[in-house]
């Protein structure tokens, strides 16, 4: 049986056109969001554990700007082309939108989700932009963590 796949670069959205393609989903938007810089297993789970959510993930992905504010001069190891089309090769993924700005916000006020989610370094009461979608009813996940795995850990490793 042939599968109907999206290539990669086609889920890959501009603001615009993300808000387009939100508009069009049903109820079961599902959000989260990430550096994604080294993906690992941790990411892995929390992308599959999201998608099991709802009938669609997009994931918020910080832009080479916001990742160097956040992390500082040495990070992203990849850039956010890289990086979103990694994130995009993935079939539990349907859209990846960039972000400039610090935190998700402004990101997930405009998709509007139905559920967010984040890994297990965050709680309900941290995640930004769980407020948003909780106010509309929707859903607020946390996903354990994978033991061991984060890429602050492996680029730690690289350096020994």
């Amino acid at each position: 049986m042939v599968r109907d796949l999206r290539e990669p670069r086609d889920k890959v959205f501009t603001w615009s056109q993300a808000v387009a393609w939100r508009a069009r989903q049903p109820q079961g938007v599902v959000f989260t969001n990430g550096v994604f810089d080294l993906v690992h297993p941790g990411h892995v789970e929390v992308l599959w554990a999201a998608r099991r959510e709802g009938s669609a993930l997009v994931v918020g992905l910080n832009s080479d700007a916001s990742v160097r504010r956040l992390k500082g001069p040495t990070r992203p190891v990849r850039p956010e082309a890289d990086r979103a089309c990694v994130l995009a090769a993935f079939e539990a993924v349907d859209a990846v939108v960039l972000f400039d700005d610090d935190t998700p916000l402004a990101l997930v006020e405009a998709l509007q989700p139905d559920v967010i989610v984040k890994g297990g370094d965050y709680t309900p009461a941290t995640i930004v932009g769980a407020g948003v979608v909780s106010a509309r009813g929707g859903r607020v996940v946390v996903v354990p963590l994978v033991p061991g795995q984060s890429t602050t850990s492996i680029l730690a490793r690289l350096r020994d």
